[in-house]
């Protein structure tokens, strides 16, 4: 299939097409992470202590699935670009393959670190056996979620973002139907409470394979073929997967560890203050999440134009990716302002936790805008094959910035400083994000693109 379409269309006309069906995508999933903490939060507070503390954990498993599906988009993309069919077919093929293997360890692993790292944060009991009970059935999933977004990122980067918004929506709204059904035990369903929302989100992911194996399986026209018959490793793809996807498994781990820093932190004051963090983490992704489906949609795009020589229109690429991601992020900074009292109150009806909430959200707000131009890089170089520029980018915003300013300002404000380390951290990676990006993305003979 011929994809010169990537580098003749307008920018404006393509980054519509390739970019909609995954914000679509990306805000049904935001809806569906505040679905399912809502009804998990009507079992008990204790129930959504336990989610919030799983969180960094089940966020590894997404890193390192999502980041290696990232390698092997950005891989496919720049062979197509370069006219090397044989390379973006063995990309393809060898990143699935992987991608399962990285699923089979994360399950092993995930399920055995569990009973420790929930100990780590709390010593109620009635938390760790709700957040063990819930782990280990999400987690017994991994494989499933490694190959579903083996494919997804497949399907991306050949620019077949309708199929990818099908499978994403299909598990979305499964999950969303099965969430009060299995939790509550509604017609004929037991009521199954915490485990009921691990089993909704492990269905859903299910669905969510199987309509991309639909979609493969009847002769999906796709401009690469995966072929297991004589499958062996090549050296060289695996260390470009690597080479991209491991920077990228980092970026999306940090907020992982990060997230793990802050709730030591926080569980120093009180446990709400932890309810509170892991509620923002729910709700922010309703912003982040279509500002990546932005990002995703961009990088397919920016990595075809980069192995075909079209420098200008990279720069273009990115400048309307930054744009459209201002813009969502800004809506979201107006609501979090103007609304945060209802927005914590989906998740707590206790005043205490919900006035904390209110101050976190109106805080950490005024950080959403600056973190355009930090998601638009840090996916920009992504998509160029830029591995370490984009991890340095993510290494300012979940490790080397904020978390020894969280721990200064605590010490000074309490725990509200743990919520100005957002946006402080915000603004100077912005800032730092501008010169990453444009020191990275120059042609060999070191003059601008």
């Amino acid at each position: 299939m011929e994809q010169t379409y990537m580098k003749e269309q307008p920018v404006l006309k393509l980054m519509l097409r390739m970019s909609l069906p995954m914000v679509i995508s990306m805000m049904v999933n935001s809806l569906y992470n505040i679905v399912d903490s809502f009804f998990v939060a009507q079992i008990s507070e204790d129930a959504m202590t336990a989610l919030s503390l799983v969180y960094p954990v089940q966020n590894l498993v997404n890193a390192v699935t999502i980041g290696f599906g990232i390698g092997i988009n950005a891989v496919i993309a720049f062979h197509l670009g370069a006219q090397d069919q044989k390379k973006a077919d063995s990309a393809a093929a060898q990143g699935l393959v992987l991608n399962v293997l990285h699923g089979l360890i994360l399950t092993a692993g995930c399920i055995l670190i569990m009973p420790a790292f929930l100990r780590l944060f709390t010593a109620d009991e009635a938390v760790i056996s709700l957040g063990l009970t819930y782990s280990n059935i999400v987690f017994a999933f991994s494989v499933i979620i490694a190959l579903g977004l083996a494919f997804e990122k497949i399907f991306q980067a050949v620019g077949k973002m309708a199929v990818s918004m099908a499978a994403m929506l299909a598990g979305c709204i499964c999950n969303i139907i099965l969430d009060p059904v299995l939790i509550f035990g509604l017609g004929p369903f037991p009521e199954m409470g915490i485990s009921g929302a691990a089993l909704a989100t492990g269905l859903g992911q299910v669905l969510t394979l199987a309509v991309y194996l639909v979609y493969y399986f009847r002769g999906a026209l796709l401009p690469v073929r995966i072929s297991l018959r004589g499958f062996s490793f090549q050296k060289d793809m695996c260390l470009r997967l690597y080479g991209i996807g491991i920077p990228a498994i980092l970026n999306l781990a940090l907020p992982s560890l990060l997230i793990s820093a802050l709730n030591s932190i926080l569980a120093g004051y009180s446990q709400a203050y932890v309810l509170v963090l892991g509620v923002y983490y729910k709700l922010q992704t309703f912003l982040y999440l279509p500002a990546n489906g932005i990002v995703q949609g961009m990088r397919p795009l920016i990595g075809y134009n980069f192995g075909a020589g079209e420098f200008r229109r990279v720069r273009s690429i990115y400048n309307t990716t930054l744009t459209f991601a201002a813009a969502i992020l800004f809506v979201g900074t107006v609501l979090c302002q103007l609304l945060p009292g209802p927005l914590m109150g989906l998740f707590t009806a206790n005043p205490s936790t919900t006035t904390i909430g209110v101050q976190a959200l109106r805080i950490i707000s005024i950080g959403f805008l600056p973190s355009a131009i930090s998601v638009a890089s840090s996916g920009a170089l992504e998509g160029l094959g830029k591995g370490v520029p984009s991890l340095l980018i993510s290494l300012c915003r979940y490790l080397v910035l904020i978390i020894p300013a969280a721990f200064g300002l605590s010490l000074v404000t309490g725990a509200t400083g743990v919520w100005h380390a957002f946006w402080i951290t915000e603004l100077i990676t912005a800032i730092l994000s501008l010169f990453i990006y444009r020191f990275s993305v120059r042609p060999e003979g070191g003059k601008r693109r």
